[in-house]
């Protein structure tokens, strides 16, 4: 297996997804703007979300997956598809009870993860009503999560990687042509989120049917593998998903500014989600089962040279994606967001919090490297421990940061915690012994930076002002934007050949 085929199919998968969450969050500003409807909406899906994070694709991946590769490596096929089946079982029964509790004390929830929003009774109440049309959306996307974990040990990485595509077509279809219907509008958003983790999971099922993995119904408490999986589970909550926690306490601070704080930090993050999907999570969805399967066959050399070509090449990706992310802000809101009710003042705001968010955007998608270097290896309470000092470090600094740069202090505090955690990580690996860096660090490293720099001084000089991105129409904004875009990877990408950077450097092949 081509590990960095699998990388550009994966990427490409998710490159669609993230291009439509761009035209679902285009209809979002478009229809709702940022208010309190949008609020409220934000609040109820980041609930959900914040737990697909932490137990879908966060912790339950990262303890099922070196489970299920060492029972596909070391075992017979029938103890493992056992295993499979024993696990789905056991999952949606905990899933079930938490989506009826999740529905049951929405009230409470909203109370806990939104305070602010208890001075405001109708913002409340309408946050109530959503959080509990999309809370059920945790069953059925932890199931998606499942499956997906099953197939990436298969090596079929591309059913997985699109199948977010569907819950974008899904808020498309919410927001541009069912939003009349619903009273209020905001209601066909949170259905939406509920018809997207059902396509998901039905998009899935086939595939494994396939595989003949397609899980049955065996509820076996007692199944080893079962109870290794919830032992790693429990702690990695938090070793894997500190930033998606800071997030919620973020959105706790954020309820009590001004109203649209919370809008604005979510619009900036979906920017920054865009090159953190296509590159962390997509690294970190290859990586971890081709790691487990060197540990599960003693490889440590292996195991170190295959962190050493992911880091590498976050490096190589990442750091431009956050200078470009930094430098374009204004453009990237203006042509994406500021149209219909999301204002000038909207995008000013936003553009704050993008460019605080930027800052940690190579530290966050480091985390989703390195963070697998230890599970690969049944390892979580390292994660764990260096998970907590982060979360309460970066909530030190939301208390530094929030009075003099308000909601662009939150993401600041985000960002840098991410480094933080990165960095942490790092230090651990080498540490431990189990990451040892190849020769020519130094050497790649000034190239990198050379080109940075003549990445970012194209991009300044050519990108003119903020006043006429505000101005300009779609369709002049549109091509402006793409050709910033295709301008900055060139330079960037002729920089890097000048100085004798070449693809091929980093293809590397992985076990089947």
């Amino acid at each position: 297996m081509n590990l960095l085929r699998a990388l550009a199919t994966v990427s490409s998968m998710t490159l669609l997804s993230r291009i439509l969450g761009f035209a679902r969050d285009f209809f979002i500003a478009r229809v709702f703007g940022a208010g309190l409807a949008t609020d409220a909406f934000f609040v109820a899906f980041r609930i959900p979300n914040l737990l697909r994070r932490l137990f879908a694709e966060g912790a339950f991946s990262q303890a099922f997956v070196p489970v299920l590769s060492e029972f596909k490596n070391k075992r017979e096929p029938g103890e493992t598809r056992e295993l499979i089946d024993a696990v789905a079982s056991v999952l949606f029964l905990a899933l079930l009870a938490a989506s009826a509790l999740g529905v049951a004390f929405a009230p409470f929830i909203i109370y806990v993860s939104a305070p602010g929003f208890a001075a405001s009774p109708e913002k409340f109440a309408l946050t109530v009503e959503l959080l509990r049309i999309t809370f059920p959306y945790i069953l059925f996307i932890s199931l998606v999560a499942l499956a997906a974990g099953v197939l990436n040990t298969w090596n079929r990485f591309a059913v997985p990687a699109f199948t977010p595509v569907l819950l974008n077509l899904s808020f498309i279809a919410g927001a541009a042509f069912l939003a009349p219907y619903f009273d209020p509008p905001v209601l066909a958003l949170a259905w939406a989120v509920f018809a997207g983790g059902v396509l998901q999971l039905l998009f899935q099922l086939p595939f494994l049917a396939r595989l003949g993995m397609l899980p049955r119904w065996r509820l076996r408490l007692s199944h080893p593998g079962v109870g290794r999986v919830l032992k790693l589970m429990a702690p990695a909550i938090f070793g894997v998903s500190i930033a998606q926690l800071s997030l919620v306490i973020n959105t706790i601070f954020a309820s009590f500014l001004v109203s649209g704080s919370v809008s604005w930090l979510y619009y900036a993050d979906r920017l920054m989600e865009f090159p953190s999907g296509m590159l962390g999570v997509a690294l970190g969805t290859i990586l971890l089962p081709s790691l487990s399967r060197y540990h599960a066959q003693e490889n440590p050399v292996e195991y170190s040279k295959l962190l050493d070509w992911g880091l590498r090449l976050t490096l190589l990706l990442a750091a431009p994606a956050a200078a470009a992310l930094a430098i374009l802000s204004m453009p990237l809101i203006a042509t994406l967001f500021h149209y219909g009710n999301f204002s000038a003042h909207d995008a000013w705001m936003t553009r704050q919090a993008l460019g605080a968010y930027s800052l940690g955007l190579v530290g966050m998608i480091l985390v989703k490297i390195l963070a697998p270097g230890f599970y690969a290896r049944q390892n979580v309470l390292t994660p764990v421990k260096i998970g907590i000092a982060t979360l309460l470090a970066t909530q030190l600094m939301n208390l530094a940061f929030i009075v003099p740069f308000k909601h662009a202090g939150l993401a600041l505090s985000i960002g840098l915690g991410a480094c933080l955690n990165a960095a942490l990580l790092y230090y651990q690996l080498r540490k431990r012994g189990i990451f040892t860096p190849q020769p020519g660090w130094a050497g790649f490293l000034g190239k990198l930076a050379a080109a940075l720099t003549v990445m970012m001084a194209g991009l300044f000089l050519s990108m003119g002002s903020s006043d006429w991105w505000l101005a300009a129409s779609w369709h002049d904004k549109l091509p402006a934007l793409l050709a910033l875009v295709a301008a900055g990877a060139l330079l960037y990408g002729a920089t890097l050949f000048a100085l004798g950077i070449r693809v091929r450097d980093f293809a590397r092949r992985g076990e089947a």
